[in-house]
């Protein structure tokens, strides 16, 4: 009787000790400056692009409202990562090709009027003080002698870095990942994976369990590896599903993994050329597919809300198609729960709060649409172009034009914008949170925003 009296006691003392605990984390969650996990990867910790920071400052006026701006090295749209003290972003110095290097670059070339080459890059890793926004490290990781062409809009430094403990994972594509140490810039393991990737790099590596997944969509092969972060090796590599089409250039994708939690496990899902598929992130099993069609340079990063699996198709016309990610094996016939032939996006990924999906089109349609069904709640045209991705603070949206102009609207049915700021540099990189402020990357530097700051240049 005593052994069971004490064992209730024991169960009621854990119980209050729980329950003080999530006291204290809902009281720190709310007190001023609470940050939120670091920003370590493309499109935040769990790639959503969302922060419940209520803490975080929109006021991104780019003259009276930053913390410091940094002028950046080279060229690179791969998005800004930190762990809140250093930040990590990829570079690309390029020596501009003659006229006569483009004429054999291009000679055999599909869509040679699309695409750009350069004469020789220097590949660069830069890490700035996230206080002050001084440069810490720029790191030569390696010279390409004759880059392959790609499209003008996109660059040689692309995707964006990972962040994991004391590494940081950067990628370029078919030159070459490297893993570095986080503080020194040491170079710790470097691997290459080559796929005719046609326009240039895309995809963003993310990190699981001390797994780096890469996605290599090429037009010539298409599979998926993971290495270990410790070393470097190779712990996995599967093979994408079988492209029907002919034509090479309808097979390469550039989509960054996303990792969900279905069931109690987790998911890899990275949409390419006609599929999109689930993979065990530490064995590379296959977990389920769906066939989308005939879609091809898949960018878009997936999204995961309400239980469902949201992306988009790509190139040519952009769908949008939400999945439940509950089954095992072919899925296309018995587990799409809606698909909405308007409101995709062929390069910004999408944002959701917790029944609406918000997407905004290349040429600047906002769309809106109802998480459960898939229904158009409104179209606003923004105007201009776009490739940075959106995210969420709360119920506040930004989005960011190539223009430089940043809108804030509120989530809902129906469209209202809050602000506009304008900056006089070009925009194609994701913008970051970090602590209770922003870092954003424009064509030519790096800015922290922060509440109440002013510009330290």
């Amino acid at each position: 009787m005593m052994f069971s009296a004490v064992g209730q006691l024991n169960q009621t003392l854990r119980f209050c000790i729980a329950v003080l605990l999530a006291s204290l984390l809902a009281i720190a969650m709310s007190m001023p400056g609470y940050a939120q996990q670091p920003w370590t990867q493309f499109r935040g910790p769990d790639g959503s692009g969302i922060s419940e920071n209520s803490n975080v400052e929109l006021q991104i006026d780019p003259l009276n409202g930053a913390a410091w701006r940094t002028e950046t090295l080279g060229h690179g749209w791969s998005s800004p990562v930190t762990d809140g003290n250093i930040v990590w972003m990829t570079a690309a110095k390029v020596t501009l090709a003659t006229a006569e290097q483009k004429k054999q670059a291009l000679a055999d070339v599909q869509l040679a009027d699309m695409k750009d080459v350069a004469g020789s890059v220097e590949l660069l890793a830069i890490a700035l003080d996230a206080k002050t926004g001084k440069t810490l490290h720029v790191i030569e990781l390696g010279q390409v002698a004759e880059p392959k062409p790609i499209h003008p809009m996109n660059g040689y430094a692309s995707p964006t870095p990972a962040i994991d403990g004391d590494r940081v994972v950067v990628h370029f594509g078919q030159y070459g990942t490297w893993c570095l140490d986080l503080q020194s810039g040491d170079v710790l393991w470097q691997r290459t994976f080559v796929v005719d990737d046609s326009v240039g790099p895309g995809s963003s590596p993310v990190i699981h369990q001390g797994n780096v997944i890469l996605t290599c969509d090429g037009m010539d092969k298409q599979f998926v590896v993971a290495v270990s972060l410790a070393t470097g090796e190779t712990i996995w590599k599967t093979d994408r599903p079988t492209i029907d089409a002919s034509n090479e250039e309808y097979r390469k994708s550039y989509s960054t993994p996303l990792l969900i939690q279905v069931d109690g496990k987790t998911q890899a899902v990275i949409p390419c050329a006609q599929w999109c598929v689930a993979y065990d992130p530490q064995t590379g099993q296959e977990l389920w597919r769906v066939d989308h069609g005939n879609g091809f340079s898949v960018t878009p990063m997936p999204s995961f809300a309400g239980g469902k699996l949201i992306f988009s198709t790509g190139f040519m016309k952009a769908e949008l198609i939400a999945v439940d990610p509950h089954r095992r094996g072919d899925v296309t016939g018995s587990h799409v729960t809606w698909r909405a032939s308007k409101g995709g996006s062929r390069m910004s990924s999408m944002v959701t709060d917790e029944s609406r999906i918000y997407s905004i089109s290349d040429d600047g349609i906002l769309t809106a649409l109802r998480l459960s069904d898939g229904q158009t709640l409104y179209r606003e045209r923004l105007g201009g172009k776009y490739s940075a991705s959106p995210f969420r603070v709360q119920n506040r949206i930004v989005l960011a034009n190539h223009d430089g102009e940043f809108t804030v609207f509120r989530t809902g049915d129906k469209f209202e914008e809050l602000a506009k700021y304008e900056f006089d540099e070009q925009v194609m990189a994701s913008p970051c949170v970090i602590d209770n402020g922003l870092l954003i990357r424009t064509a030519s530097a790096v800015y922290r925003f922060e509440p109440h700051a002013r510009i330290n240049k």
